[in-house]
């Protein structure tokens, strides 16, 4: 009789250990898999953000612009024929230069977004400078356009501590990109293509300029994405 309570006891202390086991892979897993997307839906480094949603289809075509006001058209017209969204990272002085093809950008359904006003070298400038490179663009495009933006793309990249600071001072984030085309300095539509489709995945933010190159490569970039199931949306939606 004590050898088979033993045998008992020895049964329900295994089913026991066997059933905690069980509990805490499956917490493990739980823990991994919730932490793992966490990690993959936006990639940032110090209040940086170079990616979207990693785990989506979500592409987004940033296009800074200070120049190249001739082929803005053409891209608002590929866009459109496509039926897609993206974000214009307009500067300043651009905007007031250019108010009604600011204008056309904005009513066309894209998203407008900061690439400061002067086009100054933001990382080589003072937490006082750089609040005001921002603030002066982000009080030009509300006036003109009667929006606010909450979105920084630091002209060629350049940013520092400072930059960061302001930005979130003012309610911005700064954005990067997760490729780049290079489109303003090669002038070569074979090649901004292939930098913009090369393992290309969900999540990408794409770097581009209005330069004749770019647009004629846009139609076929925009195909490629279709073709491969991408979305091309903005960069608010990318990064939420």
């Amino acid at each position: 009789m004590k050898e088979k309570s033993k045998s008992i006891l020895t049964i329900i202390s295994f089913l026991t250990s066997f059933m905690l086991l069980i509990i805490s892979t499956v917490s493990c897993i739980a823990f991994y898999n919730i932490n793992s997307e966490a990690v993959a839906t936006i990639a940032s480094y110090n209040g940086i953000i170079y990616a979207g949603n990693q785990n989506s289809n979500k592409i987004s075509l940033m296009i800074n612009v200070y120049w190249g006001d001739e082929f803005i058209d053409g891209i608002l017209e590929t866009l459109k024929k496509h039926n897609a969204k993206t974000t214009f990272f307009l500067g300043g002085t651009w905007v007031n230069e250019h108010a009604k093809l600011a204008e056309k950008i904005k009513n066309d359904g894209h998203e407008i977004a900061s690439h400061a006003t002067t086009h100054a070298d933001l990382g080589k400038l003072d937490y006082s400078a750089n609040y005001k490179e921002i603030s002066t663009c982000h009080d030009i495009v509300t006036k003109t356009l009667g929006i606010s933006m909450n979105l920084l793309a630091p002209p060629s990249g350049s940013y520092n501590k400072d930059t960061i600071r302001a930005a979130e001072t003012l309610g911005y984030k700064t954005i990067m990109w997760t490729r780049d085309t290079i489109d303003w300095r090669d002038h070569d539509t074979s090649l901004i293509y292939s930098r913009a489709i090369s393992n290309m995945q969900g999540g990408d933010l794409v770097l581009m300029h209005p330069t004749k190159n770019t647009l004629e490569a846009l139609d076929k970039i925009l195909s490629y994405m279709k073709e491969h199931n991408f979305v091309c949306t903005t960069v608010t939606d990318n990064i939420t």
